[in-house]
């Protein structure tokens, strides 16, 4: 199975460090504008997942989420959580420490399409959906 969403070296050790501060996490990617199109962290539960959002998998340990629409433009790429210098204007976990999350992406070939690990939806997670 072809993973869809990955995680760099380099925003491991920033999700290491906020792991040691706040516990389980997790990531979500709105779409909104300017920096709610970026991933965002938060505490694990701390935002409220349902049905309009789509669950692509873990990443070190933390689920990532993605709303249903943002879904559509990113479905036939696989995304990878790294990291920038330079502070967002968001929420997001990492903010204080300089950094902000950003996807860095690339789109399938024709096989890996057909080799893609399942999706749910974020209010039936126990629950695989098919959407390519």
């Amino acid at each position: 199975m072809i993973k869809r969403v990955l995680i760099s070296d380099a925003a491991i050790a920033i999700v290491d460090t906020l792991k040691k501060q706040y516990g389980e996490l997790m990531f979500h990617q709105s779409g909104g504008c300017c920096d709610g199109s970026s991933p965002m962290c938060f505490e694990k539960g701390e935002l409220l997942i349902n049905e309009t959002d789509i669950w692509l998998g873990t990443i070190h340990d933390c689920d990532f989420y993605m709303s249903s629409d943002q879904f559509e433009y990113w479905k036939h790429t696989q995304l990878t959580v790294d990291v920038a210098p330079g502070r967002g204007a968001s929420f997001s976990l990492e903010i204080p420490l300089g950094v902000r999350f950003v996807i860095k992406s690339r789109i399938y070939d024709e096989t890996e399409m057909n080799q893609l690990s399942p999706i749910k939806k974020g209010n039936e997670v126990n629950q695989d959906i098919n959407i390519p």
